[in-house]
């Protein structure tokens, strides 16, 4: 399919997104003493002399700032102070003390409109990274936000707040995307997707790799093992964190997270490693270590602190009466891969019972136009072998056939359901059918699968087993394999999705283009090709 050029009203919100993400990197630099002075609470003469309290600091904020889990009148305001971010005790450079922290929110980017602020205090226990749940913010205004340790000033951040739920809401445009090895390319993708005009990002996971790989482009991963330490995983983040186009997408709109497996281990599963033959005992003590390095890095609120080796993921996020949001958890609670003579178990669980009675519960009192599925691993049926053999994913929701079609039936029942999926490294568009063995049956829900932003490299146009998917699997409708992302554009009576791909990866620059649109009709379900 050949790509679809731009359309002319994107150029102009392209434009002002430019110049807002250059202000918003610049933030700290460009606001100057004055600004600083009147709205943290000192003179303006007195704002450039006075003595930071606390210990001197030079340059913490190396990790930039972000915002999540937007609500109608809060959001989270996420940094983590670190004047040395790959320090090999994983604590950032930063002393062996607690530190005060003061954040703001305002109506205007040089914050002479302060609506909210306060100081926190982190510490050593938490890598000094900070949640701040910012409350008593307006629906569905735009904010700007920064923070304030020892003197230092961070860079600017803007945010958004949802439509309170139920309120009527004409659009929401957001992208989703997945799987961003550091090792195998360069941030591309994130720097055009910081250039966008959007209500949110949703991350569908692996957002870090867990791998000693080195790769071959200049950006080996830190520290050059497999990381299993709580140290080795704050180092890993922060060295992610780094990347200057990451920064600048996380401060040019707010992410709603999950996680996938390579945050911990390739394909792990509850309480049992995939790829070491060792006890529950041990690899629960590496989850712990990892979704806490996890939670210390993303703007993730009090709801989600781990427990030990638990995190309590799954949640939902609603804008206004036009779109629900479910993000699901695949891993915590999933029993281990079988072979595919197993798959069919009815016991087996891929969400666990507090997940799938959460789920089913939202699902039935939903009163929102579009119902999303922000999740990790395929959903739908895919068959790897030609002819009458079959071949399915161990770690996709194939391996939990039962459960799967269940929540498919659920799906079939609410209205316009759409389920958004990352993992493969792929763009698929995807009929999820009332029976996937028999491609006359209902198309009950769209299936739109998300490419990644760097993992596997450049990537190509297709796969030479890519002809063999689409032929066994004919609610397969699109497969491609470059990088990027996809941006959705959804009001009350269609959803737009552009596949947006860059041709490399493994130097940086390519521009960005938008390889494939589909559009789903609200009412319909299934997606269509636009020309």
């Amino acid at each position: 399919m050949p790509g679809i050029p731009e359309s002319p009203d994107r150029s102009p919100a392209s434009r002002i997104a430019t110049t807002r993400r250059q202000a918003l990197m610049g933030g700290a630099v460009t606001l100057g003493a004055a600004a600083l002075g009147t709205t943290l609470g000192t003179s303006s003469a007195s704002a450039a002399t006075s003595t930071p309290r606390g210990p001197v600091i030079s340059d913490p904020f190396t990790l930039g700032v972000a915002s999540g889990d937007p609500f109608h009148n809060s959001v989270v305001l996420w940094t983590r102070l670190a004047p040395d971010p790959l320090a090999d005790d994983g604590l950032g450079g930063m002393p062996d003390q607690t530190v005060e922290v003061e954040w703001q929110v305002s109506q205007d980017e040089n914050f002479r409109r302060i609506v909210s602020s306060g100081t926190v205090e982190t510490g050593p226990d938490q890598a000094h990274s900070v949640h701040v749940e910012a409350g008593g913010l307006r629906p569905r205004a735009d904010y700007f936000y920064r923070f304030r340790a020892a003197g230092e000033i961070s860079p600017v951040g803007r945010t958004r707040t949802t439509t309170a739920p139920g309120a009527r809401l004409e659009r929401f445009s957001f992208a989703f995307a997945s799987c961003q090895s550091y090792t195998h390319g360069h941030y591309t993708a994130q720097g055009h997707l910081a250039d966008e005009d959007l209500d949110l990002v949703a991350f569908l996971g692996d957002y870090i790799y867990e791998t000693g790989d080195q790769g071959d482009i200049g950006r080996g991963h830190l520290p050059a093992v497999e990381v299993r330490s709580l140290a080795e995983y704050r180092i890993r983040h922060a060295q992610y964190k780094t990347d200057e186009n990451l920064q600048a997408a996380h401060a040019a709109f707010p992410w709603a997270v999950v996680f996938d497996d390579h945050e911990l281990e390739n394909n792990w599963a509850d309480d049992t490693s995939y790829e070491e033959d060792i006890p529950s005992e041990e690899f629960l003590l590496r989850r712990e270590q990892a979704l806490k390095a996890y939670y210390e890095h993303m703007p993730l609120r009090a709801a989600q602190r781990p427990a030990g080796p638990d995190l309590h993921l799954y949640r939902r996020l609603t804008f206004g009466n036009l779109v629900d949001m479910h993000l699901l958890d695949t891993r915590q609670y999933r029993d281990p891969q079988v072979e595919d003579t197993e798959r069919e178990d009815p016991e087996r669980t891929l969400l666990g019972a507090d997940q799938r009675r959460w789920l089913s519960r939202g699902l039935s009192e939903s009163r929102a136009t579009w119902n999303v599925l922000a999740q990790q691993v395929f959903f739908s049926q895919r068959d790897f072998a030609e002819g009458d053999a079959t071949n399915f994913s161990d770690d996709a929701w194939d391996n939990y056939k039962v459960e799967r079609d269940g929540v498919r039936d659920e799906l079939a029942q609410v209205s316009n359901p759409v389920v958004i999926t990352g993992d493969v490294h792929a763009n698929y568009v995807v009929d999820v059918k009332a029976d996937f063995d028999d491609p006359a049956s209902a198309t009950v829900a769209t299936e739109l699968v998300g490419t990644s932003f760097t993992s596997g490299r450049d990537g190509a146009e297709q796969n030479p087993g890519d002809a063999v998917q689409l032929q066994e699997n004919p609610h397969i409708k699109f497969i491609n394999r470059r990088r990027g992302y996809v941006r959705n554009t959804v009001t009350p009576t269609e959803w737009t999705a552009d596949y947006r791909v860059v041709d490399k990866v493994s130097s940086p620059g390519a521009p960005i283009t938008d390889r494939a649109r589909f559009v789903i009709e609200s009412g319909e379900a299934g997606a269509r090709p636009l020309a």
